[in-house]
């Protein structure tokens, strides 16, 4: 039976914090795990946006327990004052859908010098998990799921010696990278809960092509080229819609069944019901070995869990 919104367990008494829940997949899931009683904090850049959002969702759910807590995922200070304003409000961290994400944008870099895509996509989401880590390990059962993209098979493992691609830049070059970051991440996080004994899991999911705002933004910047508008010519006539693309990421967060270390995605790669999948990468090891000396050397916030 597939899996769909309704088949989401009761979240009363669950704190669920949602990256990018002002728009497309974050606001689809953020408003599926509040239906189901979570209190969901609504972590985004954009905060008339986030309001704009939340009422959307009272629409759907009068009751809806919804916090807004502003969050720039290019500004390792945003994401600090972000899970600070959290921590003080909730002692307990359930749920953490890593959502939020940027695809082929043109060069940049964010507030502290990383390449934009890399540092919103990965860098960003690793300082937030890391400041909310201890509120993730005092929950029962916590769930850390990160969010890909069938991009990730374009990606190549971070090179230590260039992680931010400084004069070899690519809008999609970037993109696979932090997809890819996306993916060991989540695959390397279960590995730590597993050695330290912790009750928390780490999941991936992929939306496949879901018709978001994701690749409109994409094509606004100009960063995409000829695939940017392709990729938004056929998501208009043939993704999924958002409620669809977010069932991978929903399932991860919130099926009983689910185990850590587990990859839920469209059945027929870019669409289709929500099913888990392999983790399919060789070479992974070495891959999140590298990922995790980047990530605590670039951000200097380690992962400690334990």
């Amino acid at each position: 039976m597939a899996y769909t919104a309704a088949s989401v367990p009761d979240l009363s008494g669950r704190t669920a914090v949602v990256t990018g829940a002002n728009g497309g997949l974050g606001l689809e899931t953020a408003k599926v795990l509040a239906g189901a009683g979570a209190d969901v904090v609504m972590a985004a850049r954009d905060r008339a946006k986030a309001a704009s959002a939340a009422e959307t969702i009272r629409e759907a759910h009068p009751d809806a327990s919804l916090e807004i807590v502003e969050l720039d995922l290019g500004s390792l200070a945003s994401v600090k004052s972000a899970a600070e304003q959290i921590l003080a409000s909730h002692d307990v961290v359930d749920i953490l859908v890593n959502n939020a994400g940027l695809m082929a944008m043109p060069e940049r870099q964010t507030e502290d010098g990383f390449e934009m895509q890399l540092g919103v996509n990965h860098l960003g989401h690793w300082a937030l998990t890391a400041h909310l880590m201890p509120a993730i390990l005092r929950a029962d059962a916590a769930r850390v799921v990160g969010v890909s993209s069938t991009a990730h098979h374009m990606g190549r493992a971070i090179d230590p010696d260039n992680p931010h691609l400084r004069g070899n830049y690519g809008p999609w070059k970037a993109y696979g990278q932090s997809k890819l970051a996306n993916y060991h991440f989540a695959l390397g996080l279960q590995g730590e809960f597993e050695r330290a004994g912790a009750s928390a899991m780490s999941l991936l999911a992929h939306p496949g092509l879901t018709n978001s705002d994701l690749q409109t933004h994409t094509v606004e910047e100009g960063g995409g080229g000829l695939l940017g508008k392709l990729s938004h010519v056929l998501v208009r006539a043939i993704g999924m819609s958002v409620e669809q693309g977010a069932l991978p990421q929903i399932r991860a967060a919130t099926d009983p069944d689910a185990k850590g270390g587990e990859f839920y995605a469209p059945r027929f790669v870019n669409s289709g019901p929500a099913v888990e999948r392999p983790f399919i990468r060789p070479g992974a090891t070495k891959a999140i070995a590298t990922l995790w000396a980047v990530s605590e050397r670039e951000t200097g916030i380690p992962m400690t869990i334990g």
